[in-house]
């Protein structure tokens, strides 16, 4: 249904496309929290219950690029609406699963439906404000986007504590009815997204599926594995290198492809796409090893931990407004660089993160680096998709989407590998200097095990529990230098991406996507 003609006010606009987007993105992390009750629940092991997580992701990876061309073959208010609907009747049967594999079933359909959300609602939404009004438009979409994350965890934790983890999906359901109608009313395809009646690219769309499927499944699975120690990991990456290769040949080749391929000649566009990849890496790496560092070095709850990232995520959501006005008046690579050396120097912070630190010395960093994001995310979207088409506009936010979440899914896994490798490397350093030749260590051993004694403990159980209280020491003290050690890496990681922005295109102030 195309309606040129009918104006609809804007800001009904953005509220139809933020809840779809808000809802899914908090699914995203909504399930976290929940893992070990479904795994009592449903009777399943800790290694096939994390494919309730893994299933979401890979569907969702995997629809996230497709969404223009599927916009272009449905038309794109069908298209939302059929999303939506799919999105909250899989939430329906994800709460109603009697067993793991239909959990995964469903989860899968869900995170294919909600692939496609983010990308639409993004795309409708850049449309509907005029050019001038662009970086507000983003600044409003990344606060809805930063929103999720935020109140996914918290929300999650306190429905599996009060209710049952099922309701975890079941607050899907009203949600999904109101986008839908409001989807019903007030989307409305412009005139030059007509439905194409062109041959489907199906050697795309099979490759597409089958590369991003595997390479999403090493990047899930591969540290708990053991890399290329496990013949699936190998197998799967393979079968990723492979497919994605020849996708990239078939795309070329294709007439009407599924992902326009072609969208990487602007060397604007490739820049800002890969300085995305390295924001989603050192982003989503430093959001997991925070809340790790504090509850198994801190002893922390889930819940005091996410009182630790709940402040960034406010610092986020209270810097994106002005940033969306200082973007429309100033040159937006400046702010990207200041929203870098942020990033870096709240990374930079961290890496002094020491055992007796207090609750402050860990929110004050989350802090900074919550307002680098809000200096990132904003800015970066509008240089990127500035000389975009606006008839390629679902194809290249789908891209760019698709490429922060890959680059998230990588900084988790070489985090998570690094962590490991680390932790041991220091382990090993410091039992090394902790011999009966080393008069500090002979002192240290000398004064805990007579505390013990004094206690009423027998000397050969004083000296056993000595060793096992002065290993506990060691260890933590290796894992405490072994975070240290990648906060530094990953802010290296921010300043390394800085003279990419020389690649960006400086937009015209007052231009926007789909003005070229």
């Amino acid at each position: 249904m195309n309606a040129p003609d009918k104006v609809v006010n804007k800001w009904l606009i953005t509220i139809t496309v933020m809840l779809p987007t808000i809802m899914e993105i908090v699914d995203t992390s909504v399930a976290n929290v929940a893992l070990p009750h479904m795994q009592g629940s449903l009777n399943a092991g800790t290694d096939e219950i994390t494919w309730v997580l893994t299933s979401y992701l890979v569907s969702n990876a995997v629809v996230l690029p497709m969404t223009g061309w599927f916009s272009r073959i449905f038309g794109r208010k069908r298209f939302l609406i059929t999303c939506i609907t799919l999105f909250t009747a899989a939430s329906f049967l994800c709460g109603a699963a009697p067993n793991l594999a239909t959990l995964i079933l469903f989860r899968v359909i869900q995170g294919a439906a909600g692939g496609a959300l983010i990308p639409s609602s993004q795309a409708i939404l850049l449309e509907t404000f005029p050019p001038h009004e662009r970086g507000m438009a983003n600044a409003i979409f990344g606060i809805g986007a930063m929103f999720g994350p935020i109140i996914g965890p918290a929300l999650g934790g306190w429905i599996t504590d009060n209710l049952n983890w099922r309701w975890i999906f079941y607050i899907n359901i009203p949600i999904g009815i109101i986008a839908v109608i409001m989807a019903t009313y007030f989307i409305f395809d412009p005139p030059y997204l007509r439905r194409a009646r062109a041959a489907i690219d199906w050697w795309g769309l099979a490759l597409l599926t089958v590369g991003l499927g595997a390479l999403q499944i090493v990047l899930d699975k591969g540290q708990q594995d053991d890399w290329f120690n496990s013949s699936f990991i190998v197998a799967c990456s393979v079968l990723s290198a492979v497919t994605l290769l020849a996708l990239v040949y078939v795309e070329l080749k294709h007439e009407h492809p599924i992902i326009n391929l072609r969208l990487f000649k602007d060397l604007s566009f490739s820049a800002g796409n890969f300085v995305m990849f390295m924001i989603g890496f050192c982003l989503y790496s430093s959001i997991m090893l925070i809340p790790l560092f504090l509850q198994t070095l801190m002893g922390y709850d889930a819940t005091l931990a996410g009182m630790v990232l709940a402040p960034g995520g406010l610092a986020t959501l209270i810097t994106m407004p002005f940033v969306g006005v200082i973007i429309s008046k100033y040159d937006g690579r400046k702010v990207v660089l200041a929203g870098l050396l942020i990033g870096a120097a709240s990374m930079f912070l961290m890496q002094r993160f020491t055992l007796e630190a207090s609750y402050w010395d860990f929110v004050w960093p989350r802090v900074i680096l919550g307002v680098g994001l809000a200096m990132l995310f904003v800015p970066l979207t509008t240089v990127t998709l500035a000389s975009i088409p606006r008839e390629e506009m679902g194809n290249a936010t789908g891209m760019f989407n698709l490429l922060r979440n890959i680059g998230g899914s990588v900084g988790i896994a070489v985090a998570a590998t690094l962590l490991a490798r680390y932790a041991q490397f220091y382990q090993n350093v410091l039992v090394g200097n902790v011999s009966a030749f080393d008069p500090l260590a002979r002192e240290r051993i000398g004064v805990m095990k007579q505390a013990m004694i004094m206690r009423g403990v027998d000397g050969a159980t004083a000296e056993t529990k000595t060793l096992a209280a002065l290993y506990g020491i060691v260890r933590r003290q290796a894992g405490m230098l072994a975070y240290n050690h990648i906060f530094w890496i990953v802010g290296l990681t921010f300043l390394g991406v800085i003279p990419l922005l020389l690649l960006l295109r400086r937009p015209k102030l007052g231009a926007g996507p789909g003005m070229h």
